[in-house]
């Protein structure tokens, strides 16, 4: 599951196709039963509307919270590069050679970054983040040695600045690991094999059942699809863009 909602096209298929089946489940467990009693029909009406508000329910808290995942990925994007365009300009509190080589390493830096967010790759991936990592400890120690040989409170300014520059790219990694649970998606999915079952159950065998077996299967399964689009940071077509990252490279290449 957790792989499968990396592809929201594919778990859009696959769960239009299980819920579908599901419905004709619920239909084959009544054929033997022409109709159904007064009563029978009103105790399943209560508790399909029952079932289909929890599974209404559940839907639009996990909406919820992919949402709110990917307006986090967005923000710490956004704080990334300021973090990197303050710490460029703080750069100037350092000595001239230290400086030259801080923003030359912070450009460096900048472009691993929007690499991290538009490389599709896994073993691409893993060798920007491997640059990324040995780019932050050559910046530690730039402003390190400096900071060390005149501590003085503007050179601690710029020590700061880095400071923020290595903590935003830890946020982000963390962002874009906080996914939905999945114990959630399992909820859900149980939630709409049930609602589907029912369904199917108690619909009259008399009554034409193509479409019907059909729409809530399809709504369902348009929800998980734009679920997992919002919540997969890489596998759908709605992604984190490096916006500000690709703006902050530009101004600092042609100011």
């Amino acid at each position: 599951m957790g792989k499968l909602t990396n592809y929201p096209m594919l778990l859009f298929l696959l769960s239009l196709l299980l819920l579908w089946i599901s419905a004709h489940a619920g239909a084959k467990f009544r054929k033997n039963r022409l109709r159904m009693e007064a009563e029978e029909r009103e105790d399943f009406n209560v508790i399909v509307a029952a079932t289909l508000t929890l599974l209404g329910l559940i839907i639009g808290f996990s909406f919820s919270m992919a949402t709110a995942r990917y307006d986090q990925r967005k923000n710490y994007e956004e704080e990334e590069a300021n973090a990197i365009g303050t710490e460029y300009l703080r750069a100037d509190l350092l000595p001239p050679t230290d400086r030259t080589n801080v923003r030359a390493l912070l450009l460096d830096y900048l472009d691993k970054r929007i690499l991290f967010y538009i490389t599709g790759d896994d073993a691409q991936r893993h060798q920007v983040n491997l640059e990324t990592a040995k780019l932050q400890g050559d910046l530690w120690s730039a402003v390190q040695v400096p900071a060390s040989a005149q501590p003085t409170p503007l050179v601690a300014l710029a020590v700061a600045g880095m400071n923020d520059v290595l903590n935003s790219q830890g946020y982000t990694q963390a962002a874009w690991r906080n996914r939905i649970p999945l114990a959630a998606w399992g909820l859900m999915a149980v939630m709409a094999i049930c609602c589907n079952i029912l369904i199917g159950y108690v619909i009259p065998r008399t009554e034409k059942r193509t479409i019907a077996f059909l729409v809530l299967p399809l709504v369902v399964s348009i929800s998980f699809f734009m679920i997992a689009e919002i919540d997969s940071p890489r596998g759908g077509i709605i992604r984190v863009l490096p916006q500000n990252l690709s703006t902050l490279s530009d101004s600092l290449r042609n100011p």
